[in-house]
């Protein structure tokens, strides 16, 4: 999937609640280059992609498989 113009960006609030983790998980999956590519906004907030976070999640899928 290729994000387009269309392409909703996510907060990490959003990221966090879907997912079911804190924001500090999240701020040190970045650390770790464990989580989901992310844009940095020029007021300093971080979004992602939802075509991003969606290819993020399925390769957690096809290991289970």
């Amino acid at each position: 999937m290729s994000p387009t113009l269309m392409d909703e960006l996510l907060s990490v609030a959003e990221i966090c609640t879907e997912l079911k983790i804190s924001r500090r998980t999240f701020y040190r999956w970045r650390e770790l280059h464990i989580g989901p590519e992310a844009i940095k906004l020029p007021n300093g907030e971080i979004r992602v992609l939802r075509s991003t976070f969606a290819n993020w999640l399925a390769k957690f899928q096809e290991r289970a498989a």
